[in-house]
C-alpha cells in the first residue's frame, strides 16, 4: 500500500506530491508550521489525506507547546491550519475534532494530553484506510463488469491515508474480480491524473489510459464508459458535489450519455450545514499553475488569468454517492442526512 501520511518520533513524514512521478520522495514535517505548509504548496492534498494531516499538525503543535500557555497557543495552530486552503472540509473537521478532544482531556497532566493528541491523530489516520475499504465494498457492485472506468483528478490512496476514495472503489471492483481499466483525465492545470492517479493504477497493475480533458466527452459519446467515479472536497446537504475544477463538465458530458456518475467521499466530507453548493468557498489559486507547466512558460507574459481549484456538480447530475456507510441516492436531502446520522 502506498503510504502517503505517517507519524514518526522525528515527525510528521508524507509523500511529496508534487515531486511525482519522476521522484518518490518523501518529506518530514517537524512542527506545525512546516505540515501547514506542506498543505497550502500541495505537497499533500486530497480532501481525506489533508484531514489526516491537519489532525497530525495539530497533535505536533500540542506536543511541542508551552504547557503553561497551552490554549492560547492551540488557538494559534489551528487559525494557522484552517488558513491554508478553504474548499475541503475535512481540514475542518479534523481540527474541531482534534479541538473537541483536548477540551476533554485539557485538566490532565500536559504529558497526557500530549499522548491523547498524539494518540487521535494516528487513530485518524488508521480510520480513514478502513474508512476507504469501506467505501469501496460498497461502491464496487456500481462498477459495471467489462467496461472501462472513467476518474477526474485523484482520489486514489495518495489523496488519503491509504486506498483511495474514487480509486478505492476501483481497487474494489478489480479485488471482487471484476475486468476493468481505467481512462484517467489528466486534469489541468495541476496535472493530479496525469502525474499522481495513472503512477498509482501502474503501482497497482491496473490497466490505465490516459486523456486530456476535453477528450473526456468523446469517449463517453463512444458508449466505451462504464462509468464515472470521482472523489469530493465537499458535498452540500442537498447533495451537490465541489470537486477537482473540470468535474462539473464530464459530469454534464456523462448525463447527456447516459453514463452514471458516482461521488465516493466519506462522512467527513459532508457539510450539511450548507444548503446547497453555491454556498461552498471555491480556492483560487496563483496564475503560474495556468500560465506555466513544470517552469516552462506556455502564455505570453502578462497574462490574465483565472484559476478556480474546483467546481460545484450540481445534485441533478449525480447519480449515486457512494460512503463507507452505504450508497445515498435523491433525494440526497433525506439519503446524506440519514447517512450522516447512522452511526452503527
Amino acid at each position: 500500500m502506498i503510504e502517503t501520511i505517517q507519524w514518526t518520533d522525528k515527525g510528521v513524514v508524507m509523500i511529496d506530491q508534487t515531486r511525482l512521478p519522476n521522484e518518490e520522495l518523501y518529506v518530514t514535517c517537524r512542527n506545525y508550521l512546516e505540515v501547514a505548509d506542506a498543505i497550502r504548496t500541495m505537497i499533500i492534498r486530497g480532501a481525506p489525506a489533508i484531514g489526516v494531516a491537519a489532525a497530525m499538525g495539530m497533535a505536533i503543535g500540542v506536543a511541542q507547546a508551552d504547557a503553561v500557555h497551552l490554549d492560547a497557543q492551540l488557538a494559534v495552530i489551528s487559525k494557522e491550519l484552517a488558513g491554508t486552503r478553504p474548499t475541503a472540509v475535512n481540514l475542518f473537521w479534523a481540527i474541531d475534532r482534534m479541538n473537541k478532544l483536548y477540551q476533554e482531556v485539557r485538566h490532565l497532566a500536559f504529558e497526557e494530553i500530549r499522548q491523547r493528541m498524539i494518540a487521535e491523530a494516528i487513530l485518524v489516520r488508521a480510520e480513514d484506510i478502513e474508512i476507504n475499504r469501506s467505501m469501496g465494498r460498497h461502491g464496487a457492485p456500481l462498477v459495471p463488469d467489462g467496461k472501462t472506468v472513467l476518474t477526474h483528478c485523484n482520489a486514489g490512496a495518495l489523496a488519503t491515508a491509504g486506498y483511495g476514495t474514487a480509486l478505492g472503489v476501483i481497487r474494489a471492483a478489480v479485488e471482487a474480480g471484476k475486468n476493468i481499466d481505467v481512462f484517467a483525465d489528466e486534469t489541468r492545470p495541476f496535472l493530479q491524473g496525469a502525474r499522481l492517479t495513472v503512477w498509482e493504477l501502474q503501482h497497482d497493475g491496473i490497466p490505465a489510459t490516459l486523456i486530456t480533458d476535453n477528450m473526456a466527452g468523446h469517449f463517453l459519446r463512444a458508449g466505451q464508459i462504464g462509468c464515472v467515479v470521482v472523489g469530493a472536497d465537499r458535498i452540500a446537504a442537498n447533495g451537490d458535489v465541489a470537486n477537482k475544477i473540470g468535474t462539473y463538465s464530464v459530469a454534464v458530458l456523462a448525463k447527456e450519455n447516459g453514463v452514471p456518475f458516482y461521488v465516493a467521499a466519506p462522512i467527513s466530507t459532508l457539510d450539511l450545514t450548507l444548503s446547497n453548493g453555491d454556498l461552498i468557498p471555491i480556492e483560487e489559486r496563483g496564475a503560474a499553475e495556468v500560465t506555466h507547466v513544470f517552469g516552462v512558460q506556455v502564455a505570453p507574459k502578462n497574462t490574465q488569468v483565472r484559476n478556480p481549484a474546483f467546481d460545484v456538480t450540481p445534485n441533478r447530475y449525480v447519480t449515486a454517492i457512494i460512503t463507507e456507510r452505504g450508497v445515498a441516492r435523491a433525494p440526497f436531502e433525506t439519503s446524506l442526512r440519514e447517512l450522516a446520522e447512522n452511526k452503527a
